[in-house]
């Protein structure tokens, strides 16, 4: 008897043990790297250097990033070769919805709310602009489904029969949703698809075309820089067409099940989106890297992301800082 109680005792110690192991074996505590998904665009960069220094500071992880198209990303967080995609647009990728489908990804929180996307003109298009004894080139212009009839006023410099489409550069995720919405409004044969070849590349075409007062039509989203430096006017789509944008944190379905503890910090994540625009804009302006706007931004606003965190956390992000 006395040996059965103390080899249950001893049964009793290494359960206790054991459990208490597997607690303290946290994601990060095991020594393994949480891994990023490399964005390519301001606020993902933002979003992704934000919650690496969250993580490396507050909670004792090693952060890493990957470079990559967010297609090439998408697929990389299905087979968990990353763990994080800090601004996923879920409504707009296919890559996305099979993964989420297939049971590979995991979407949490609401990093940004009120984005925007869609195809844009600058308002002078439309409206003309007295100051800038600018015309109206296309008054009537309300819609997609109208450009068929404005070909013409965008058209393009190398295929002058054309209008010219500024769509995303090739490897992101909007630039296979726009090439389809071409195809579907019947507009493949009057605009051509032209993709820069980054996204700073298409900021520049937007940009010099509206310095010169000059009608270009591309797709765009919010949050960005460029959005509070022009006006523009987004294009309508067919009705019932469900425009509004969800945008999440994208997780690898293994690390959503095994780090719960840092899921709870991303899935409260939020930056709200004029004070984003604001740092976004401060970011083009000043030509602050994102990493430095990182800790800016950590610094400036304790009252957006000490809510994310825990007491003790807080407390390591404030001294790191």
């Amino acid at each position: 008897m006395k040996m059965t109680k103390t080899l249950l005792a001893s049964l009793f110690a290494v359960g206790l043990l054991g459990s208490a192991g597997a607690q303290a074996a946290t994601w990060c505590e095991s020594g393994k790297p949480v891994k990023f998904a490399g964005l390519n665009w301001e606020s993902g960069m933002l979003l992704t250097d934000v919650m690496q220094f969250v993580l490396d500071k507050g909670y004792g992880c090693k952060t890493d990033s990957l470079p990559g198209n967010s297609i090439t990303m998408e697929n990389a967080l299905g087979t968990n070769d990353i763990q994080v995609f800090a601004e996923e647009w879920v409504g707009r990728s296919e890559v996305w919805k099979k993964a989420e489908a297939a049971g590979k990804v995991v979407g949490v929180g609401s990093p940004v709310v009120g984005a925007a996307e869609g195809w844009y003109v600058p308002r002078y298009v439309i409206e003309g602009d007295a100051k800038r004894k600018l015309e109206a080139k296309a008054p009537e212009l309300k819609g997609i489904a109208d450009l068929g009839k404005y070909a013409e006023v965008f058209r393009d410099p190398e295929e002058p029969g054309k209008g010219r489409f500024y769509n995303c550069p090739a490897g992101w995720t909007c630039e296979l949703d726009n090439s389809r919405m071409l195809k579907d409004y019947g507009l493949e044969d009057k605009f051509t698809n032209f993709r820069p070849g980054t996204g700073p590349a298409l900021d520049a075409a937007v940009l010099s075309s509206y310095k010169r007062g000059e009608p270009i039509l591309f797709y765009y989203w919010s949050p960005t820089p460029l959005m509070g430096q022009v006006d523009l006017v987004k294009l309508e789509e067919k009705p019932g067409v469900d425009n509004s944008v969800s945008i999440k944190v994208g997780l690898s379905k293994t690390f959503h099940d095994e780090a719960p503890e840092l899921v709870a910090v991303l899935e409260k994540v939020n930056m709200p989106i004029d004070l984003l625009n604001q740092n976004l804009a401060r970011m083009a302006k000043d030509r602050i890297e994102s990493p430095a706007l990182a800790k800016i931004f950590l610094k400036e606003h304790p009252e957006v992301w000490q809510a994310w965190v825990s007491e003790d956390a807080a407390k390591k992000i404030n001294a790191a800082l």
